[in-house]
């Protein structure tokens, strides 16, 4: 048994066993689909070439120093070359790229195949014309997460890109947009 320190330990008892519960993979996705996320672009430059990945699990880590993060399969092709840049780009997409979401999710060679980009100002990583706002970063940490990687990057500069949409939405396996309450 594990002892439970911190704040919460009062509310959920001392120990806690350290046997694993089984859960099905299938009921894990459905259950956590029922959590909305943003749809973002992962995208860095390696050799001259960009290379991309859709990421939905975006999140803010620190104010200082600035720092976000994301998590990515391991098994991920893409995330394979990113990696090796030592930065990325992650580019907001706004409630009417689905197209793109669902370009950089694919496996088609050319992720970037009809798009255009421009090199954002500090790392040069491509920055996706039409996004609602993107964030430049170096990486800064890379941890373990399962079968996942979980990225920390720095952030060398920012930018909202257009104010006039909202952000794309995931939600229960679908692509859905923002509707304010009321």
């Amino acid at each position: 048994m594990a002892a439970i320190v911190g704040p919460f330990a009062d509310l959920v008892g001392s120990t806690v066993s350290d046997e694993a519960i089984a859960i099905d993979s299938a009921e894990f996705r459905k259950v956590l689909g029922h959590f909305p996320t943003g749809v973002t672009v992962v995208a860095a430059v390696i050799d001259g070439k960009p290379a991309g990945l859709a990421v939905g699990s975006f999140f803010s880590v620190s104010l200082d120093p600035p720092l976000v993060g994301f998590c990515v399969g391991k098994s991920s092709n893409s995330w394979a070359t990113i990696k090796g840049a030592g930065h990325f780009v992650v580019n907001v997409l706004g409630d009417s790229q689905d197209a793109v979401s669902g370009q950089f999710s694919s496996k088609m060679p050319d992720k970037f195949e009809g798009l255009d980009w421009t090199p954002a100002v500090a790392t040069g990583g491509p920055r996706l014309d039409g996004c609602i706002a993107h964030i430049d970063c170096t990486v800064e940490n890379i941890f373990d997460g399962g079968d996942h990687d979980i990225v920390i990057g720095r952030v060398q500069g920012l930018g909202v890109d257009r104010d006039e949409d909202g952000p794309l939405l995931f939600f229960k396996g679908k692509y859905g947009k923002l509707a304010p309450l009321g």
